[in-house]
């Protein structure tokens, strides 16, 4: 019969979708119970991915193949939520374009050079000099910089650069511009890491550096950051805020908030429980208030600041000091505090030319995220019909 191929094409995907949207909660991934749910056929998945691509997303089949193979790799739940989740945080990163072209790049990387001399006690003038030398193609460095476009690009010229130039392991190995790239903005750093704690599915082209700019390595890689990790929160925008300002930023932040309550000392909440600069042995404000607390815990100096350090994880939750600051904190205010705020940071970076918060970053991907959300549960309610 004419057009029954597509017909059961459209049962297929609506089937799926009410299979994921029961399986579902109202948010993002928060704990293992979300890994158990079972999990519908790949080719379904693909198609429900698919479907909830922005409109005029250039090949919509690939994006959805890799964004699957994301999921069933690292054994996160692919149902709307989740899948919503991701697709949020790439458009309002990249717009869907695996390497985006940057506004200014030329301009934002030389700045960005010269701070990472200054840092590096790199004479400016000696690095612009050394960029003068003739690249492999005729052009010298400092022209190909003029001429850059995207992340991808500027990262190879420095890759490029630092293996021809004199000595350019030594000398300029850390004044590569780029920290982030590929279609989730994903951290290099963070991709490096999370590949020497886990298998990388894919042949590595190069390094993962170079992955982080291809479409499938920095799905996989922004999906890590975004779901891959426990985090009991009851409203998404806390994992897109972490998305932004670091994993746990939100939980700690609740923390701190918990702490200023308790003690009456104002603190900063950013998420950062402990310092991490030059003078990171020296205790910061939030480990300064939380000691001011130390008679209220029954708990000494050392022991705050080991539980402390575990702020970057999910064991920070199952410390005495985590307990003890929230069990106190509620019993002043008479009712339970929030176990997770938005952390209040200003976002500085190189692109970044506008006065823009963490808040405001996690408001606009919800922004996305609840519409997205919206459309499979409509297509799956007019399935049930």
């Amino acid at each position: 019969m004419p057009g029954s191929d597509t017909t059961q094409t459209a049962r297929t995907r609506l089937a799926a979708l009410t299979l994921l949207v029961l399986t579902a909660l109202a948010g993002c991934a928060t704990d293992d119970s979300l890994r158990q749910t079972p999990a519908p056929r790949p080719e379904e998945v693909r198609a429900l991915i698919t479907d909830l691509l922005p409109a005029g997303t250039p090949d919509r089949q690939g994006w959805a193949a890799d964004i699957y193979a994301a999921f069933a790799a690292m054994k996160i739940a692919p149902n709307p939520p989740n899948i919503c989740a991701v697709l949020a945080i790439t458009a309002q990163e990249s717009s869907f374009r695996a390497d985006p072209s940057v506004a200014n790049l030329a301009k934002i990387a030389w700045a960005e050079i010269d701070r990472r001399a200054e840092r590096a006690g790199v004479p400016a003038l000696a690095v612009h000099l050394a960029l003068q030398l003739p690249s492999p193609g005729g052009k010298s460095y400092s022209e190909r910089i003029d001429k850059v476009r995207t992340e991808r690009d500027l990262s190879l010229i420095f890759e490029d650069f630092i293996a021809m130039a004199p000595l350019g392991a030594l000398l300029f190995a850390r004044l590569n511009p780029v920290r982030t790239g590929g279609p989730m903005q994903v951290s290099i750093a963070f991709a490096e890491q999370h590949a020497k704690d886990r298998p990388y599915p894919y042949p590595v082209n190069g390094s993962i550096r170079h992955e982080v700019f291809t479409r499938r390595g920095g799905m996989y890689f922004g999906i890590a950051h975004l779901l891959d990790y426990p985090a009991a929160y009851d409203d998404p925008r806390y994992r897109f805020a972490d998305f932004n300002a670091g994993r746990y930023a939100s939980r700690n932040a609740g923390f701190q908030n918990a702490v200023s309550l308790a003690s009456g000392i104002p603190l900063d909440l950013d998420g950062d429980l402990i310092r991490h600069d030059a003078d990171a042995s020296k205790p910061g404000s939030t480990e300064l208030a939380v000691r001011a607390l130390r008679d209220d815990l029954d708990m000494g100096r050392d022991a705050i600041r080991s539980a402390l350090e575990q702020g970057d994880g999910a064991a920070f939750e199952r410390t005495t000091l985590y307990k003890k600051v929230f069990d106190l904190a509620d019993r002043l205010a008479r009712k339970p505090v929030p176990r997770a705020v938005i952390p209040h940071i200003a976002l500085k970076s190189p692109k970044i030319t506008r006065k823009l918060t963490t808040q405001w970053f996690a408001d606009r991907v919800e922004s996305r995220y609840r519409p997205c959300l919206a459309r499979a549960r409509a297509a799956s309610a007019a399935n049930s019909k």
